[in-house]
């Protein structure tokens, strides 16, 4: 297994815990939570089920399609359920006569994609806390370890995670999944035997990002942009209609949601809330603060408050590679099956690839903080723009990425995406300097300024790459 070492190994030591375990495992769809359960456990469970997409079944028809499923579950793992399932707790009390039968020294229960078992007025948060607070935990034998995942990461969240009914702070462990580093896509790459480069690598990223299935589909012996016109853009590529599906999937009613990504997906630096009303047409309200949330929740989009501003001038931000690639190359789409292969160096790609790049920079904080010899130094990791004001000597600037740290340095950095060694140049120079002068004048901060660049190869030696107080190449973000 790549990655995942710690989690495997909490998920692992549940086994020799002397109290009953409930762990929630949840994060974004294809980021490996199913493979991560199984994997740690060796696909050895007393009991395991997988609720079932409820976009083909009729909405009448979904609560009794879902309980349906649940009974030939149990009837697979060998436990008698000849009747008809009419509720949850009758569900639950089936698997509780099950575990009563059962010698087993541990029973490890996997309920898979449990959000899409939660129909409407479907009961089943009330029988599963009821199974697990009423019974569970009620037994005299210690024997229960209950892990439950999802893919709708703001539903685990609001239900399980922080539960304000019956499970609340009945969890014993969770555990949040995230993407790939760039430093696992490659070895993931190395145990698969594909030979790519490290800006290959990086390339790929930018477009697919950390998610493990993404890069499970690529093939051996092919470039990069082979693979990649291989998963989008030839007749029926695997990932041709992935934006429904993860959309749909994820949530019941996903058109406004993709309302707002598509907002979103047409500026790069982020919005404010009436901004996002204004664009989509959605009113303000508490429903669009819960679908900003569930998407914040899902990983597609950030809310950050720039350096010196208040919660009210909060921004949000589409960060999710795979959406941004698709609003910009895919959603238009086209039918030749070598597009990728014919985009190389375009105006196009270029300006998506600037873009792109400074994503992947703020996933990988981190590693920008390594690089820096800063791991264990406390920092803030901010933006901040201003408007120019002549009169106070302040030009307007928009600084992406501020590294403000314990030791009084705050390092202003720039990312830039290069084929080749990066030129700075006098007009990099001195943009960079209005920047920080800017900087200094509006926040009147005593810190030392740092002026930081971030690119692929490092930078070409003149005197005004000089001028930097560090440099981060994309090798340091491997670390």
């Amino acid at each position: 297994m790549i990655g995942r070492k710690e989690e495997k190994k909490f998920l692992q030591s549940l086994i020799y815990e002397e109290e009953p375990q409930f762990v929630a495992v949840f994060g974004r769809r294809r980021i490996g939570k199913t493979y991560l359960v199984r994997e740690s456990f060796n696909h050895r469970f007393f009991f395991q089920h997988t609720g079932i997409s409820n976009q083909s079944i009729k909405p009448g028809l979904r609560k009794q399609a879902q309980l349906d499923k649940f009974a030939e579950s149990l009837r697979e793992a060998g436990y008698a359920c000849e009747e008809r399932l009419g509720s949850w707790d009758e569900a639950f009390r089936k698997l509780k006569e099950a575990i009563t039968h059962s010698q087993e020294e541990k029973k490890i229960i996997f309920i898979d994609e449990l959000s899409w078992m939660d129909t409407k007025e479907s009961g089943l948060i009330s029988a599963l806390e009821s199974f697990w607070n009423g019974w569970v935990t009620a037994r005299h034998e210690k024997d229960v370890i209950l892990i439950v995942c999802a893919s709708a990461t703001y539903w685990i969240m609001d239900n399980i995670v922080n539960a304000r009914g019956g499970l609340h702070n009945r969890l014993t462990g969770q555990i949040h999944l995230t993407p790939f580093t760039l430093k696992e896509c490659e070895e993931y790459l190395q145990s698969k035997k594909i030979v790519f480069t490290r800006h290959q690598i990086l390339q790929c990223y930018m477009i697919i990002g950390g998610v493990p299935y993404y890069w499970s589909l690529l093939k051996k012996g092919k470039s990069l942009p082979q693979n990649i016109d291989d998963l989008f853009f030839r007749e029926n590529a695997p990932l041709q209609n992935e934006y429904d599906n993860l959309y749909c999937a994820l949530f019941n009613k996903p058109d406004q949601y993709m309302k707002i990504v598509e907002a979103l997906s047409k500026v790069t630096k982020g919005i404010t809330r009436d901004e996002v009303c204004r664009r989509t047409g959605i009113a303000s309200s508490g429903e669009l603060t819960k679908k900003l949330r569930e998407l914040e929740n899902c990983g597609f989009i950030r809310k950050y408050v720039p350096f010196g501003f208040k919660e009210k001038n909060s921004l949000y931000q589409l960060i999710d590679n795979y959406t941004l690639f698709y609003y910009k190359f895919l959603r238009q789409r086209s039918f030749d099956e070598n597009y990728w292969k014919n985009q190389i160096n375009t105006p196009k790609l270029n300006a998506w690839s600037g873009i792109s790049f400074e994503k992947v920079c703020l996933e990988h904080i981190p590693q920008l903080k390594k690089a820096l010899g800063i791991s264990g130094v406390q920092t803030d990791i901010n933006t901040w723009h201003c408007q120019a004001d002549p009169e106070r000597g302040i030009y307007g600037s928009q600084i992406d990425l501020l590294i403000v740290r314990k030791d009084q340095i705050i390092n202003v950095c720039e990312m830039k995406y290069a084929d080749t060694e990066y030129l700075v140049d006098a007009a990099f120079d001195r943009e960079q300097k209005r920047k920080m002068s800017d900087f200094r004048n509006k926040t009147k901060t005593k810190y030392a300024l740092h002026s930081t660049l971030v690119t692929t190869y490092g930078v070409a030696n003149n005197a005004y790459a000089g001028e930097l107080q560090a440099v981060i190449t994309s090798d340091d973000l491997f670390q």
